[in-house]
């Protein structure tokens, strides 16, 4: 029989280009997600909307296209012991890709949880995290931080997570039933590794801009977390617009088709909307309250989205489905 591994992708309300500074981030997991399918293999071959990639069991090889995803992950865990026992499946996903909402790293965790399942290899969640975000560096070259990969794994339904990412230590915020988050993606395909590492180096570099962005960003998660817990709507739009307005002057990530839908979901009646992820295309978050959420959503051209439970193995009959389990 085989066995299924479901990944969600994640949403951040607030905290972006902070994680690989060490600074504060709070996601959400999302009710999309990448799942995958398999059984066990001498190789690691695997089929996504016609395409077959074929790897080692260990990584190793020169593989292109989406194959070097299965390739970087296998590589990461087989650095780390896990032996080399292959699958053979299938990926599907109802999750976008390019929208800003963590579909590579969801794909990475979902490959993960079943590599390591099917070798009897267990990790702890977050050291899961930290070897699927090397897959990512590895895979396409893109520094990136640990949110989408902790999101992932760390998720809670009706709940955002409050990482703190120099030190892992994290908490879980319940989100007020009185709210609802909202995500449109605004076409324009995110291309955050065209400039992400560019932006990394200019924050090494102690750019004042964004030096600035990254302590004003930290303040508004704290800002946001306590907005959270008491519920306070008209605060959580002054802190959403303070943050895509840091995004879009201080960062410079943001485009005019952001900034233009920001504007039109307040038009709309939103409490508050930024833009999540990496930036340079992607979506946009919006919170509105729960009542007129789909009207909305079907004005903005998005769809509301729950914060749901993290990354597990979802065979039936299946007793221990623990995030970063077999």
């Amino acid at each position: 029989m085989r066995r299924r591994f479901r990944a969600p992708g994640r949403v951040n309300l607030i905290g972006d280009h902070t994680d690989y500074a060490g600074g504060l981030v709070l996601p959400i997991a999302v009710d999309l997600a990448v799942e995958v399918n398999v059984e066990p293999a001498e190789r690691v071959v695997l089929s996504s909307g016609g395409r077959t990639v074929e790897v080692a069991a260990d990584g190793t090889g020169d593989v292109e296209g989406w194959g070097r995803y299965p390739a970087a992950v296998a590589a990461e865990l087989a650095a780390l012991g896990r032996r080399p026992v292959g699958m053979e499946g299938d990926v599907v996903s109802d999750l976008p890709s390019g929208a800003g909402l963590g579909s590579s790293a969801a794909l990475e965790i979902a490959l993960a949880l079943a590599l390591c399942a099917l070798a009897d290899f267990e990790l702890e969640p977050l050291e899961l995290a930290s070897a699927c975000r090397r897959a990512e560096l590895r895979a396409v070259g893109v520094p990136c931080g640990i949110l989408d990969q902790a999101a992932s794994l760390l998720g809670r339904a009706d709940s955002a997570l409050l990482l703190d990412c120099a030190t892992l230590e994290y908490r879980h915020v319940p989100l007020p039933g009185t709210l609802a988050v909202i995500v449109v993606d605004s076409g324009e395909r995110e291309l955050a590794d065209t400039g992400y590492a560019d932006r990394q180096r200019e924050l090494a570099g102690g750019m004042p801009s964004r030096v600035r962005h990254v302590e004003t960003e930290n303040r508004r998660v704290r800002e946001a977390v306590a907005a959270f817990e008491r519920n306070d709507a008209d605060a959580l739009g002054r802190i959403f617009r303070e943050s895509h307005a840091s995004l879009r002057d201080d960062y410079d990530v943001s485009t005019p088709e952001l900034d233009r839908l920001v504007e039109r979901a307040y038009a709309a009646g939103a409490l508050a909307a930024r833009l999540t992820g990496g930036g340079f295309g992607g979506s946009i978050v919006v919170l509105a309250e729960h009542d007129r959420a789909a009207a909305i959503a079907e004005q903005l051209g998005g769809r509301v989205v729950r914060a749901s439970e993290a990354a597990r193995e979802i065979t039936p009959s299946k007793t221990d489905s623990r995030p970063g389990r077999a």
